[in-house]
């Protein structure tokens, strides 16, 4: 019976003739497996499109309309020894929360039999060159078995697994080398426990186990904490907009009804669904997420909207220009996703040097067996031999290599206020020669100032501040907060746009826009800061101008000299203001940057880098900020930063300070040299290690031992990492 499936629900539109689907894959761990996807996957004719994101497991694929059933792509995928099924962000989220939970327990069953093993080991190894019983050896062998057998069954699940796909599909990966030293150790020691031998390898075999879940669960759980950024899109997504269909009649209509030259309506409270112009009607929208300029936006006649923008105070008739995927959200979502998918193609050092293992390390021990036995030597010997062979070629040491490094290196940062947000931050950030800083929320703080506090009586302020209070405006909240005030006047009203009024001891309080407030004459003769926002405040005939800013982070200048001290190039890319970002770089002493820049600006001009050979650091906060974080060889955001922003930077740092920037270029060149070096103890160990247990004088317990011992030295040496970074100059 065929089964019917139905895939029209997760196919969209890609561009012109093209459809596309998101699949998610099992089994994806490394380089070896996104290329032969990639290459089985492209060879089906009229896929235009095949590209895997080893970060959530997923793969995009686009095809001719018309021409595919995408239920083949699944087919395809099974045939090359993977599961799929179609992607959605929280089932996918689910799954690796379930595999991070199995491979956790897989890992605490190998490590408790491996002490309980290893306790009954140490008797055996110590009476053979004794006094010790044949049936008391025997009895600490079976009781080894007892353990081993049915824990090594359990544990290596992640790798049995993988390696009989991998043979299912009729290829290999590096799990079969380990799944086949595994079963044959435990095999063999069943066989010499039986023959009443003094060696059995169950110790080997259970410990090899353990190691090897050490690595693969740091490496899944590294990749776990990057999450896809689609959810915190879709929340700014508004799926319907109150659109009119007549003079005064308004339709809640889906956003796919509207269409460019509609006019909607966009109420307090709502965010806006469509790009567009406002053509009546007075509010101010917050389109922070959108511009990263934190302060609300006054929209009037003529004033240009976009989805995803909040409405704050009044209504407003919006004529569309832009609906549905032709918005500037939408944009943002494919720079994202396009960034994103390319970055994912980033290649590890430890991915590059384990290529070859899986080939290379089978040819060797069937080499060695056959060899043996050319030379005279019994099945059985030859047999131990290839498996000491397998055992002490085991990746375990190349497989620590990195993410022991990486979890030392994480725990340093985070003591100098940096959190990790992708697995391979580190290595990217330590390559890191140029810097890229947003100003708006980056180098500036998040929150807002009263820059002449000091000028204005204290009675007065203070008078300021309890107005201030009654109004939800950022620089009225700036205004509360740096005057302390802690009770509101009774009585104050807010006028959407304008700001807000009260009596006191009849006579009249007024805070908000110098008009408002009588005090435009002021602004013409004061000396203010060209950058800063301007509040006034009128008691009666007493007219005071307040400048409201975002200050400087108080480190910011100290941070960009250490970082030209390292060598590293330094600009600034801003969607804010000329002036204000003119007197940034002029007060940091930078001068290379450029204002009104867009989210696609951002992206060539971090592509021009990249062809000129940089290794770019973004860093920034706020959504538009977003694309060119994913499309940086490695980035950065403030804490502060919206969520999206924290979603797609590989690293976010914390508090006011922006030392964190230096310390984790510091931590991640240090933790790149000790990758490195344990990279080539890991090699040379092999180099030594493997014609040692060909020749023979080695059991697969040796082999263990020292495999075992190569993953400790490569431990112990990642511990290095979390001595602390330089002192910023």
């Amino acid at each position: 019976m065929q089964v019917t499936r139905d895939f029209s629900h997760y196919v969209r539109e890609a561009g012109e003739g093209l459809r596309h689907i998101d699949l998610a894959v099992e089994g994806v761990h490394c380089a070896g497996c996104m290329a032969k996807i990639e290459r089985g996957l492209s060879a089906i004719p009229d896929v235009t499109l095949a590209r895997v994101n080893l970060t959530d497991r997923r793969v995009a694929l686009e095809w001719k309309a018309g021409t595919l059933d995408p239920g083949r792509f699944i087919d395809r995928l099974e045939e090359l020894g993977y599961k799929a099924y179609p992607f959605e962000t929280e089932s996918a989220e689910v799954a690796e929360v379930a595999e991070s939970r199995f491979l956790l327990r897989c890992l605490g069953v190998a490590a408790f039999a491996t002490m309980n093993v290893m306790m009954l080991s140490i008797p055996v190894w110590s009476g053979n060159v004794s006094d010790m019983l044949p049936e008391q050896r025997d009895f600490f062998h079976w009781l080894s078995a007892l353990i081993a057998l049915p824990a090594a069954a359990y544990a290596g699940q992640p790798f049995f697994r993988s390696a009989w796909r991998a043979l299912s599909a009729k290829t290999t990966n590096m799990d079969v080398p380990i799944s086949i030293g595994v079963i044959l150790a435990l095999g063999m020691s069943v066989v010499e426990t039986i023959h009443h031998a003094e060696h059995a390898y169950f110790d080997a075999a259970i410990m090899l186990l353990t190691f090897l879940l050490v690595g693969r669960f740091l490496d899944q759980n590294m990749r776990r904490r990057t999450r896809a950024v689609a959810g915190n899109l879709a929340a700014l997504k508004a799926e319907t907009a109150a659109k009119f269909i007549g003079p005064d009649e308004i339709s809640q209509v889906p956003v796919a009804a509207i269409h460019p030259g509609d006019i909607v309506l966009l109420r307090p409270g709502e965010r806006c669904a469509v790009d567009g112009t406002v053509i009546e009607g007075r509010s101010e929208i917050d389109q922070s997420l959108i511009t990263g300029e934190t302060l609300y936006v006054t929209a009037e006649q003529g004033t240009p909207v976009y989805a995803g923008s909040m409405n704050i105070s009044g209504s407003l008739r919006v004529r569309v220009s832009a609906a549905s995927e032709a918005t500037l959200l939408a944009e943002i979502t494919r720079l994202l996703d396009n960034a994103l998918q390319a970055r994912s193609r980033y290649m590890r050092l430890a991915d590059r040097a384990s290529r070859l293992y899986a080939p290379v390390v089978h040819a060797t021990a069937l080499l060695t067996i056959l060899g043996w036995v050319i030379a005279g030597a019994s099945w059985h010997d030859a047999i131990v031999t290839g498996v000491a062979v397998l055992i002490i070629t085991c990746p375990c040491a190349l497989g620590l290599a990195i993410p022991t490094v990486q979890t030392v290196a994480s725990g340093a940062m985070f003591k100098a206020g940096v959190l990790l947000n992708a697995g391979d931050a580190i290595e990217r950030l330590a390559e890191a020669d140029h810097v890229i800083f947003d100003k708006t929320g980056t180098l500036t703080l998040p929150e807002l100032e009263v820059m002449n506090a000091a000028d204005i009586p204290a009675d007065i302020f203070e008078l300021a501040g309890r107005l201030a209070l009654s109004s939800h405006h950022p620089v009225a909240a700036a205004v509360a907060q740096a005057a302390g005030a802690k009770s509101p006047i009774v009585g104050a009203v807010e006028e959407a746009g304008q700001g807000v009024r009260a009596t006191v001891d009849g006579v009249e309080l007024r805070l908000g826009r110098p008009s408002f407030c009588g005090a435009e004459a002021l602004v013409g003769v004061a000396a203010l800061d060209p950058e800063a926002s301007i509040v006034a405040f009128s008691k009666g005939t007493a007219k005071f101008i307040l400048s409201v800013r975002q200050g400087l982070r108080p480190d910011a200048k100290a941070v960009i000299a250490a970082l030209k001290a390292r060598n590293i190039g330094i600009e600034i890319l801003s969607g804010d203001r000329e002036p204000a970002v003119k007197a940034a770089a002029e007060a940091l002493d930078i001068p290379e940057w450029r204002a009104g820049v867009t989210p696609a600006d951002k992206i060539a001009r971090i592509e021009e880098l990249k062809r000129r050979g940089a290794k770019v650091l973004m860093v920034g906060d706020g959504m538009n900020d977003a694309p060119s974080l994913a499309a940086a060889h490695v980035s950065m955001s403030p804490i502060s930063a919206a969520h999206l922003s924290q979603a797609t930077a590989d690293l976010v740092f914390l508090g006011r300070p922006l030392a964190p920037v230096v310390a984790a270029i510091d931590a991640a060149r240090k933790a790149l040299h000790l990758m490195r070096q344990n990279l080539w103890l890991a090699i040379g160990y092999n180099v030594l290690a493997v014609p040692v247990a060909i020749s023979g004088v080695v059991t697969p317990l040796i082999a263990a031992a020292a495999m075992s011992g190569s993953s400790i030295l490569v431990m112990l040496n990642s511990l290095r990492a979390r001595s602390g970074s330089r002192e910023i100059v």
